[in-house]
């Protein structure tokens, strides 16, 4: 059954009054502005697209395909100059001498012990003491027994000088003057005897005291207080007047470019490099290695930062000679190869193969591959590769 809904009148005449009235005037008012701004809309829009075109006729045309640079780089040119030809080799420091200072008595005890490991010494100076009692008494024994035979002497002297004067008068047999005359000679002798034993009790109390036998700087100690050392005991090491010396080892092919009072510049474990000398170069090889021994003085001021086993690296300035050079930060390593890169036309970089040789400070030899008047790419290289283009710029001066 299909049910439909009957409106009454009083419900019509209610939905009139809850919707009243459009005046005419008032829609006319709003189709008005709503034409106005779509006016204005469609003039701007074309006072934007001409702006636009004439910001694009301001512009230069680019070329259609012109690369753009992907670098921007300053350029340098390869220099002659004057480098030293040169020996590399490695080595330690050691002492130039080293003395080795023991007992000489045997069974004594140290008593006192004035030296220690790093200690600057003079010649002469006491390093440490033994106990003297024993070479003291023995010294005192010697003394008297020279004392007994020098009366002795005096008297066998007297017997003897009587004799020689009742010789002729024949008051004393001959056999008698000889036996006065021989006295005088033993007791001479047995004067002597005990002097000299006298004089090896002064010796053995004089090696009661260590002594240093040269200047130099104490490098090891064994002496304790209290020990009873046998004779020839290792006490001390002293390296000769703190003298240090570097043993470099060069391959027997470089041995014979080498030769003494040649210029060598030392480089320690700690990065310091002093100016050495070579002082001697081993006449025999290494049959194992290989290499000889080059002795090379070093100077006291580096003693402030070499020791004796430390090893050390170095180059002998064996010549000089002309080379072309570029600074280390336009050549790169490609491929196990070194390479840089060159200034084109058109500004066009052209990645080239060159050898190199020695470095000196900042710069690095070529040796070949590359024109002395070529431009190459002085730094940022490394973002380039081979036929790109560039921007050059000119490098600032250096301030003066």
């Amino acid at each position: 059954m299909n049910l439909q809904t009957v409106t009454t009148p009083s419900e019509t005449d209610a939905m009139h009054k809850a919707q009243p009235f459009a005046h005419p005037r008032l829609l006319l008012t709003t189709a008005s502005r709503l034409s106005w701004i779509a006016v204005a809309v469609v003039v701007a829009a074309g006072l934007a697209a001409t702006w636009a075109a004439r910001a694009a006729d301001s512009k230069p045309a680019a070329a259609p395909g012109a690369p753009q640079p992907s670098l921007t780089v300053t350029l340098t040119q390869a220099q002659r100059t004057d480098l030293a030809v040169t020996v590399a080799a490695n080595g330690n420091v050691a002492p130039w001498q080293e003395a080795i200072v023991g007992a000489e008595g045997n069974g004594w005890r140290l008593a006192e012990v004035r030296a220690n490991v790093g200690d600057l010494v003079r010649r002469g100076q006491v390093l440490a003491t033994f106990t003297a009692d024993m070479a003291n008494a023995d010294l005192a024994q010697s003394k008297a027994g020279v004392a007994e035979a020098e009366a002795n002497a005096l008297e066998a002297a007297a017997n003897a000088a009587r004799a020689r004067e009742l010789q002729t008068t024949g008051a004393l047999s001959a056999q008698q003057i000889n036996q006065f005359l021989t006295a005088e000679r033993t007791a001479q002798a047995r004067l002597a005897a005990l002097r000299a034993s006298a004089q090896v009790q002064q010796l053995r109390l004089a090696q009661t005291q260590v002594l240093a036998p040269d200047a130099g700087v104490i490098s090891s100690r064994s002496a304790t207080v209290g020990a009873v050392v046998p004779a020839g005991q290792e006490l001390f090491r002293l390296i000769r007047q703190s003298r240090l010396e570097w043993r470099a080892e060069v391959a027997a092919s470089e041995l014979g470019l080498i030769q003494p009072g040649m210029a060598v510049r030392v480089t320690t474990a700690g990065g310091s490099t002093v100016a050495g000398k070579v002082r001697m170069v081993a006449p025999t090889v290494d049959a194992a290695t290989r290499n000889g021994i080059v002795y090379v003085d070093l100077p006291a001021a580096l003693q402030g930062g070499a020791r004796a086993g430390m090893f050390a690296r170095g180059e002998f300035d064996i010549a000089r000679s002309a080379a072309m050079t570029l600074p280390q930060t336009a050549v790169l390593l490609r491929d196990g190869f070194s390479v840089v890169f060159k200034l084109v036309a058109g500004n066009k970089v052209q990645q080239v193969q060159v050898g190199v040789g020695r470095r000196v400070g900042d710069r690095i030899e070529i040796t070949r591959g590359l024109d002395v008047n070529a431009r190459v790419v002085a730094a940022g290289a490394g973002f380039l590769g081979d036929g790109d283009t560039v921007r050059v710029v000119e490098a600032a001066a250096a301030p003066k």
